[in-house]
């Protein structure tokens, strides 16, 4: 597929730039994209919680009351899960919540979000640009030109961009990345991609290396 290249301005240029049809066309595999979506999900969480069981109570240690005489249950401690203080029954306790996925199926999900973004019209080329100091409003001027205020935009540059990164970190609805680095979740996540045109082929091979790459 081909996409025209638009200008800082807000202009669209006269030439295309041509995408890889492997990558931006294909039939998107939802139950791929599922699966690492739910990945990148499960493996944030920390999986601290913890509670304390009957046998991590302390006390408990003497007899609680005499055995007959008293109308209540035989409970033998204090550390009972029936009693205030005592221990918890089947609370949580520290675990890890990764889950792991094979690169074949992990790339399967990132060639699936970007058709699905391509699919929607939700990918807009630009050249590239960079500031002489970190300005929000020229990222603002940015994004009004391409008439894509106030939708939640990720931008990939070629390579890391500290002014563009700096210009855009307190906006609440962009994200800067490199090329190589967004996974599926944060494609999708993304109202519209904003891809600096020398940063589509860092993509593109993060994905499909070519063969030099992938003999280096």
């Amino acid at each position: 597929m081909k996409l025209p290249i638009f200008t800082r301005e807000g202009k669209k240029g006269d030439s295309k730039l041509d995408l890889r049809d492997s990558i931006f066309e294909i039939e998107p595999n939802e139950t791929v994209l599922y699966e690492d979506v739910r990945r990148f999900m499960a493996n944030k969480r920390q999986g601290t919680s913890n509670t304390k069981e009957r046998g991590e109570v302390r006390g408990g240690g003497r007899k609680a009351y005499r055995q007959k005489g008293t109308g209540q249950a035989r409970r033998g401690s204090i550390r009972s899960p029936l009693l205030k203080g005592g221990g918890t029954v089947f609370g949580p306790s520290p675990r890890t919540y990764s889950v792991r996925m094979t690169k074949k199926m992990r790339r399967l999900a990132r060639k699936s979000a970007l058709s699905l973004k391509a699919g929607e019209d939700a990918i807009i080329i630009t050249d590239d640009f960079t500031f002489n100091e970190p300005k929000t409003r020229k990222v603002v001027d940015i994004l009004s030109s391409l008439d894509i205020t106030g939708k939640k935009v990720l931008i990939l540059t070629a390579e890391t961009d500290l002014m563009v990164y700096k210009s855009a970190r307190n906006m609440p609805k962009v994200n800067v990345l490199e090329a190589n680095k967004p996974n599926s979740y944060q494609i999708l996540d993304a109202d519209v991609i904003l891809i600096q045109e020398s940063g589509v082929e860092v993509l593109q091979n993060s994905i499909e290396p070519t063969s030099e790459e992938a003999a280096a």
